[in-house]
This record gives structure tokens, C-alpha cells and sequence, in this order.
């Protein structure tokens, strides 16, 4: 099976609201900008929004994340790269952040941050007749 090399760049951090007085008003809306590696092809300047709808726990409940916009066309494991983002939004930022560490605290809203990253992970593709973009 095919291994697609992700490569994650930057955050974009649109909005996130967090412990809010109003716990329906807590979400998070992000950007993650990214390069893919498959087969021996670079695939540039790829990005993939991700985010928590309204009302939900950022500490305990999943990421969403949506199709990625780019030009790769081919086999895909959306699963696999799902767990990706997440671990590389959970890097940057929450309670083990490197970029926004957020311990504690009550009403913390941001917006329109960016943040540098570095991190990178590894999944299998099918041969052929799997999901794409």
C-alpha cells in the first residue's frame, strides 16, 4: 500500500471561543495549510479547515475536519489524515500547546491568530478505488 507523507506548515486560527459563560457559544473554526508526499510526487500549498461546532468541548470531544483543497487527485485515507490534524491542532494549541497554551481560565475568545508549526505523520492509501478528493 501506497504511504502519504503529510506535512504540516502553518495554523490559521480563525476563531475559538473557549470556556465561555455560555458553554452553547464555545467553538473553534481553523485553518491548517500543509504539503503531501506520495509516491515520490510533492504536492504544495494544500489547506483543510477544521473545527468544533457550537457547543462542544474542546478538551473531550473530536475535531471535525473537512475535504482538503488542493490539487492531489488520488487514493485517500480521510481517517488517517483526520487523526493528523487533530494531533497537530492539539500541539499548537490547548493545555500541551506549544504555540497557544491555554490551562484554566474562563471567556477566552481568539481569533486571526497564526501560528508556525512544525509536524509531520505518515498513513497508508489504498492501491486504487479509494476515497479522493
Amino acid at each position: 500500500m501506497p504511504r502519504v507523507r503529510v506535512a504540516f506548515h502553518k495554523i490559521l486560527q480563525n476563531t475559538q471561543n473557549y470556556h465561555s459563560f455560555d458553554k452553547k457559544a464555545d467553538h473553534m473554526v481553523s485553518t491548517l495549510f500543509f504539503s503531501l508526499e506520495v509516491g515520490g510526487r510533492h504536492y504544495q500549498d494544500l489547506r483543510v479547515e477544521i473545527r468544533h461546532p457550537f457547543g462542544t468541548d474542546f478538551k473531550s470531544e473530536p475535531v471535525e475536519v473537512a475535504k482538503p483543497v488542493g490539487s492531489y487527485v488520488g487514493p485517500w485515507n480521510h481517517a488517517a489524515f483526520r487523526d493528523l490534524c487533530e494531533k497537530c491542532y492539539r500541539k499548537a494549541v490547548g493545555a500541551e500547546g506549544s504555540g497557544i497554551r491555554i490551562t484554566g481560565g474562563k471567556d477566552i475568545r481568539m481569533w486571526d491568530n497564526i501560528i508556525g508549526v512544525t509536524f509531520s505523520g505518515e498513513f497508508e492509501v489504498p492501491e486504487s478505488g479509494a476515497e479522493s478528493w
